[in-house]
């Protein structure tokens, strides 16, 4: 028989060697860890050096033959003028006509990608987006009663656009509104989302019904989301809205994380789902209704480019919400030059372009199995 001492260092042995492997998986976990966000890290970089790429390519398509390289030196002039040099008809056609359209698109993308990314997560639906939750269709109603009643709550050149944004800003708190009476769950929200969809887009038809050619002409025209609509005069409001709400929408990523386990598993961490959702809900669409009252409907962009970076990424909305933004504006970047060339001279609008990649992912999307795979 073996005496004490033996069996007590016999024990001590084995305890450390539990310890030991113990330790060993830990290590070895946290080396997958660090070695999935290093490529996290590079593929948000690198989808980062892709868009600056895209943009110089697509600046060379047009009428007026300009290389890749007076694209970049264009640009660069405007900024260090004493180390690049530009021809000036190089410099005006870069400057004041194809670069505010990609900057409109880079822009409009970016925010439709992220508010989607974030709707999808405090919602956990993975078919939620500023335009299945009837925002767009808020802007679109105000568009209508501006063209056929001649109702506006700004004149001048903000006739339409004072309406566009109102509307779908209204149409959002509408929404917020409904889904605080009976709480603001994710069910709530989306079944109000869906109401006011369906509600908007009847009285929109109803106004189409009473107008005439030249305000149907103009329903339909902003209807379909036109990137030529951004310019420099704009830029600074929409600039403004970005630095304001992207910040306050990154602030909520670790809560976002917390919150795809389900609202009883935040409650229990501290995190207060429902306040949390609110505010997601009023930031993100405070800067749809900014997008969407310059550049009109542009649908399936904030349903699309979440669910590229999550099939890629995983969900950890640190890195997935600035993927989904640099994916969303790559989107829309590539959908617009496909449109303005496919059939040159004339210009297929963007929303079109949008819609017709959109619908076989959305499709993809219904028929997908199980709800539960988009939050793994």
């Amino acid at each position: 028989m073996m005496s004490g001492k033996a069996l007590f260092f016999r024990a001590k042995t084995r305890a450390e060697m539990s310890q030991s492997r113990r330790a060993g998986k830990r290590s070895a976990m946290q080396t997958a860890h660090d070695r999935f966000k290093l490529v996290r890290i590079f593929f948000v970089l690198g989808i980062a050096a892709l868009l600056v790429f895209l943009t110089g390519l697509i600046i060379t398509l047009g009428p007026l033959e300009i290389s890749v390289a007076d694209a970049y030196s264009a640009l660069l002039a405007r900024f260090l003028p004493d180390h690049f040099q530009s021809e000036a008809l190089t410099s005006r056609v870069v400057w004041n006509i194809r670069f505010p359209r990609i900057l409109g698109g880079m822009m409009a993308g970016f925010g439709l990608g992220i508010c989607g990314c974030v709707m999808q997560a405090v919602l956990k639906n993975p078919l939620a987006s500023p335009f299945t939750l009837g925002i767009t269709a808020g802007a679109q109603f105000g568009i209508s009663m501006a063209a056929v009643i001649g109702f506006s709550v700004l004149g001048g050149p903000y006739f339409i656009i004072g309406n566009a944004f109102l509307c779908a800003l209204l149409c959002s708190f509408f929404i917020i509104g409904l889904a605080a009476i009976k709480g603001a769950t994710s069910e709530n929200l989306v079944l109000a989302g869906i109401a006011v969809n369906y509600f908007f887009s009847a009285i929109s038809q109803l106004l189409k019904y009473f107008a005439s050619d030249e305000q149907l002409r103009l329903m339909t025209n902003w209807g379909m989301g036109d990137l030529a609509a951004f310019s420099w005069a704009n830029s600074q409001l929409l600039l403004a809205v970005f630095v304001i709400c992207v910040p306050l929408l990154m602030s909520k990523c670790w809560d976002l994380n917390i919150m795809t386990a389900g609202d009883d598993t935040a409650k229990s961490i501290g995190v207060n789902a429902e306040n949390t959702r609110l505010f997601i809900m009023a930031t993100s669409s405070l800067l749809v209704a900014v997008i969407v009252c310059f550049m009109g409907i542009i649908a399936f962009v904030g349903l699309v480019a979440p669910h590229m970076a999550r099939m890629v990424i995983g969900g950890d909305h640190r890195f997935l919400i600035p993927a989904s933004g640099v994916l969303g504006a790559l989107v829309l970047m590539s959908a617009d030059a496909v449109g303005m060339n496919l059939m040159a001279p004339t210009i297929i609008p963007t929303g079109i372009m949008t819609s017709i990649v959109g619908v076989p992912f959305f499709m993809y999307l219904m028929m997908k199995g199980k709800r539960k795979e988009f939050w793994t």
